[in-house]
């Protein structure tokens, strides 16, 4: 992890250091065998994806929203949007991931922050709402996960949890049963995107 990352920042949160993928291809390459050896997922906490992006703008924005609130960052990848209601002043905040890699990069880039994250290591889809705020960034690129994640989402927010997915314009979001709450534009990577910028709205669940 150390080998192939190195100190950044979120863009569109200078004041938030993470660290971050310095070149993709090695990154991917190097492993490749091991994810598929252990069955893991592409190294997707090595980026500052515009989702997440896009949450720790709104949180920097509209700081009440998380402050004294127990906060999940579900799906967190490298943990911005959780850090980012840490610095907000949340009562708890939370990051659920399903690749251990992600775990350790979420626990290293609060620590970098002075934050402390709890990190749930598991699918927690299914679980009882504990939250009085869930963030979701980059969760609807694949149809599989967004058959497998929506319908829990919905009942998190039917359960009072105020429930935000940030969509970069992915294939597979929702397009019914929200309400969009925000749009940003965020810089992105070539090398991860089609553009050098994305469009996220952050879309509240009904």
């Amino acid at each position: 992890m150390l080998r192939h990352t190195a100190p950044a920042y979120a863009r569109l949160r200078p004041d938030i250091s993470l660290r971050l993928a310095t070149e993709l291809t090695p990154l991917w390459q190097a492993t490749e065998d091991f994810l598929a050896a252990h069955n893991l997922p592409p190294p997707f906490w090595a980026f500052a994806w515009p989702g997440a992006e896009a949450l720790a703008a709104h949180i920097a924005a509209d700081p009440d929203l998380v402050r004294g609130r127990r906060v999940l960052d579900f799906a967190a990848g490298c943990g911005l949007a959780g850090i980012a209601a840490a610095i907000a002043g949340a009562a708890s905040a939370e990051a659920a991931e399903i690749d251990p890699f992600a775990a350790a990069a979420i626990t290293l880039n609060a620590a970098d922050n002075f934050q402390v994250i709890e990190v749930s290591l598991g699918d927690i889809v299914g679980a009882a709402c504990r939250w009085d705020v869930i963030l979701c960034g980059d969760v609807c690129y694949e149809a599989p996960m967004t058959r497998h994640i929506m319908p829990w989402l919905h009942a998190c927010a039917a359960a009072g949890a105020t429930t935000i997915i940030a969509d970069p314009a992915r294939k597979y979001a929702p397009r019914t049963g929200h309400d969009r709450i925000a749009q940003y534009n965020v810089p992105v990577i070539r090398e991860l995107e089609d553009s050098d910028n994305r469009t996220v709205d952050l879309l509240r669940l009904h």
